[in-house]
């Protein structure tokens, strides 16, 4: 619900338009910003168009922005409450500065900085306030920070290398698919007509070809308000979280399936878990605290393989046999945990597994798209050519008997 609120604060009366689920969380929310509320007023719309017109969402808290910032007033030499206090004061939208100034009270409490972030999980992953729990230990929160930081950027470099692979493909296919269907819904319907009433016979395919086109010429309205409710169920489902969660782990198992695909989205996955892994094991946190911290970031599978390798570890069992046993190494990350082992640096030698294979991936998804997309291009232009080819058939067929 929206709220139009009347406040007044350090600078004065204001009057301001905040979004919350209820009247106590508006005045929560004003709170956080060291405002008091004078008036506060729903204006929400109508609740049956609330699932046509999906209002802006609210501003996402930016964690790998948080911890950029925070570092730099950290290494500029302000105390943790002081730098927490100075990012609340600077913020302008109302649902961050709710999160900081929860933050910033639980510091003023008296309580420690990552029991505070592990009361918003939903903000800060247990992996975050993992790390920040072993920066405690060691009393090197700046540290810490960094090394999110740089686990975040090798994170979102890799997937921002499979964003840019699917545009093109994603672009290709919208594209042959609206012309696809501006063909079967307006091209193949006129010339239906036109060969309905010329008395020639025409060949079997043409002919079922013409069966759609006077289908859709004589129902155009009723398919095309099928469309358009199917498309706003289709939006409306994608929109709920819990469906796209679905639909994407359907899609990855149905991807595991694929020879290629399957074995590289595994080892994709097993570089994800090797870097979370390898930041925490760097930072201070016991090996068996870490692995229970990325439990969260693997599919079902993995994590029980990964809860098995626990108990073997727990067991006494090294960790890299324990990864073995569970099916979890690939031959190159198990050599570099070995050395690991022997050397004291088990989590820099899991940071040099994730980035090996991180190179791996990106030179298999540029292969992939290089011969991917050609083939795309190819089987677009192919199912286009045969809508054209089988319109234009009874008209070859005509010029033949000319002759």
């Amino acid at each position: 619900m929206n709220f139009a609120i009347r406040a007044i604060g350090p600078h004065g009366v204001e009057s301001l338009e905040i979004e919350a689920a209820s009247h106590a969380d508006a005045c929560r929310l004003l709170a956080a910003r060291d405002l008091r509320p004078l008036s506060v007023k729903e204006t929400g719309k109508a609740v049956w168009g609330q699932w046509l017109i999906r209002r802006p969402a609210p501003a996402s808290f930016d964690l790998l922005l948080f911890s950029q910032e925070l570092l730099a007033l950290l290494e500029a030499g302000l105390t943790l409450t002081e730098a927490l206090a100075a990012l609340h004061e600077k913020e302008r939208r109302p649902a961050i500065a709710a999160i900081l100034g929860e933050l910033r009270g639980r510091l003023g409490d008296g309580q420690r900085f990552a029991a505070a972030l592990a009361e918003q999980p939903a903000v800060f992953p247990p992996l975050y306030s993992g790390l920040m729990r072993a920066a405690e230990r060691t009393a090197s929160l700046d540290n810490s920070l960094a090394r999110y930081i740089e686990y975040r950027g090798r994170v979102d470099l890799v997937r921002r290398h499979v964003t840019q692979a699917l545009i093109y493909p994603a672009i290709l296919c919208a594209v042959g698919l609206l012309v696809s269907l501006f063909l079967l819904g307006y091209v193949v319907p006129s010339f239906a007509s036109v060969y309905q009433n010329s008395g020639r016979d025409i060949p079997l395919a043409s002919q079922l070809l013409m069966h759609w086109g006077r289908f859709v010429a004589d129902h155009a309205r009723l398919l095309g308000v099928a469309a358009g409710a199917a498309g706003l169920a289709i939006i409306f489902l994608l929109g709920q979280t819990s469906t796209r969660q679905r639909l994407r782990g359907s899609l990855l198992d149905q991807m595991r399936r694929l020879p290629q695909i399957g074995e590289r989205l595994q080892v994709f996955e097993l570089a994800r878990l090797y870097l979370a892994l390898g930041t925490l094991l760097a930072g201070g946190l016991p090996v068996l605290l870490a692995l229970e911290l990325c439990e969260g970031l693997v599919a079902p599978r993995t994590c029980s393989a990964l809860q098995r390798a626990a108990r073997r570890i727990g067991e006494g069992i090294p960790t890299s046999t324990a990864f073995d046993e569970a099916g979890l190494c690939t031959p190159v990350a198990l050599r570099l945990m070995r050395v690991g082992e022997r050397t004291g640096q088990l989590g820099d030698m899991l940071t040099r597994a994730a980035r090996f294979h991180d190179g791996e991936i990106e030179r298999f998804i540029d292969r992939f798209t290089r011969s991917f997309e050609p083939l795309l291009m190819a089987a677009i232009g192919l199912v286009i050519g045969c809508i054209v080819v089988l319109l234009y058939m009874p008209i070859f067929d005509l010029a033949g008997s000319f002759q």
